[in-house]
């Protein structure tokens, strides 16, 4: 895992700052129970996957939205996230790439937001867990990358359910970057106890997959890219149906705001609820495109006969 992020995310790693846990959300929970008090505030894009409202909130803190555009390639609006910092902000929560939008961030956008972090003295919570899964031209950045000041504020969360198939496995990673967040975020976890912790099937199945898996996981990410556009395009051929093409994540997020529920449709998608992503997911639904081309298309197939029987 240290080699992986030294080599292919230009994150100079310590191997005795990393943590194995049971699951990315999990670690996502305790890193913010190691930053987040009573009354504390922590900014959480929107729209965004629950967990990071959800952890922040486990804490007894805030979760303050910022609004992000809906389109991937909009930009994060960098005054707003600074007018959102108060006293009682600790924490910036990123995930990038962006679910349930498929936004990747570019290195401009985390320079700027790592040096409010900088200025403001908080620590970013950076979900890297869809970080493999990016469609050319874009390309991945992790914002401890952009300099070593932001890496030093920085806590890396990531997993391996995206990318290698492992969500049975329970394992993810946690990444500080010196010694004083690293126990800081130990404590936290109670691995010390013994009360949690990964399995080591799991981390030996991880080694296994950053070491040997890579053209795999090439051919994948090439598959993924023709299964999204497959996706956008069908569905931008059903009327009422608006969807952007993501840049990352293997998920599309289509405003269905013109449409009729897809109930008599029976494929299984995500709703925009305001408990999941926020509320600027209102109107929407997620669908996941990591599938085969033959029941890609038979869900795309069933959704638009039943919107064109309206």
């Amino acid at each position: 895992m240290a080699r992986f992020h030294t080599n292919k995310r230009h994150v100079a790693t310590n191997p005795d700052f990393i943590i194995a846990v049971d699951s990315a959300a999990y670690g996502i929970l305790m890193t913010c129970k190691a930053f987040i008090s009573k009354g504390d505030e922590a900014i959480v894009l929107n729209p965004v996957d629950f967990l990071f409202k959800y952890s922040v909130e486990s804490c007894q803190g805030t979760a303050v939205p910022l609004s992000v555009p809906l389109a991937p390639d909009g930009m994060i609006n960098i005054e707003a996230l600074e007018n959102a910092i108060t006293a009682k902000t600790k924490l910036i929560c990123l995930c990038n790439p962006l679910n349930p939008t498929g936004k990747v961030f570019t290195k401009f956008e985390l320079e700027q937001i790592g040096n409010l972090a900088i200025k403001h003295n908080l620590i970013i919570l950076s979900d890297e867990i869809w970080s493999d899964i990016v469609f050319g031209p874009h390309a991945y950045t992790s914002i401890a990358s952009v300099s070593d000041a932001i890496k030093q504020q920085t806590i890396i969360v990531t997993g391996y359910s995206k990318s290698y198939g492992l969500a049975g496995l329970r394992v993810g990673s946690v990444i500080a970057p010196n010694e004083k967040l690293y126990q800081q975020v130990l404590l936290a976890s109670d691995h010390h106890s013994t009360t949690h912790g990964c399995n080591v099937l799991a981390q030996v199945a991880v080694k296994s997959a950053l070491d040997d898996c890579e053209d795999w996981l090439h051919s994948f990410v090439n598959h993924l890219k023709n299964m999204r556009d497959i996706c956008v395009d069908d569905l931008n051929k059903i009327v009422g149906i608006t969807c952007h093409s993501p840049q990352g994540c293997y998920l599309v997020f289509p405003d269905i705001t013109d449409t009729l529920l897809l109930e008599k449709a029976k494929v299984a998608v995500v709703p925009g609820l305001g408990k999941w992503f926020g509320d600027r997911a209102a109107g929407h639904i997620r669908l996941s495109f990591a599938t085969s081309e033959e029941i890609l298309k038979e869900g795309l197939d069933r959704i638009t006969k039943v919107l064109n029987e309206r």
